[in-house]
């Protein structure tokens, strides 16, 4: 269930705390072979099962960048702003993936609110958000990601 603001200055309450998780999602190779005809990004590693058994990983992996996208989608799980116009997502200043996603491994996003700050009649907030693996010690993907939130006038 998400933490719910009931408008964007409320975020500024909350800055340091932890928001909470996303649910758990399984990666499918259905869903890399998808990602990787949406990029164009068909390495080995990625779309080639037989021969990713006999690589690093011993199976497929996710992109790295697949496992960033679906940030967007963790993300209104954890955080919902209301009150507003609109919200955009409008860039990042950290990512980090530690550890690859095997294929049929389950992520889920946890996310800490690091700062909030007005900008040009916005409320802008940095979001750092942990993707994990199910029973692995090192996260996927850590992202700080930077929304920002317009007031309803």
């Amino acid at each position: 269930m998400a933490t719910v603001f009931e408008t964007p200055a409320e975020l500024k309450a909350a800055v340091g705390k932890h928001l909470g998780y996303s649910d758990w999602l399984e990666i499918s190779q259905d869903r890399i072979d998808r990602f990787a005809d949406a990029t164009g990004d068909h390495q080995w590693i990625h779309v080639d099962p037989e021969r990713a058994k006999q690589g690093p990983f011993g199976a497929t992996i996710a992109h790295g960048y697949l496992t960033q996208s679906l940030v967007n989608h963790f993300l209104p799980q954890i955080i919902e702003v209301r009150g507003i116009s609109m919200g955009i997502n409008y860039g990042a200043d950290r990512l980090r993936f530690p550890a690859p996603v095997p294929v049929n491994s389950r992520i889920r996003g946890g996310a800490e609110l690091l700062e909030v700050q007005e900008v040009k009649g916005t409320i802008q907030a940095k979001i750092r958000v942990t993707v994990e693996i199910q029973g692995s010690e090192r996260p996927a993907c850590v992202i700080d990601t930077i929304s920002r939130y317009y007031p309803k006038p």
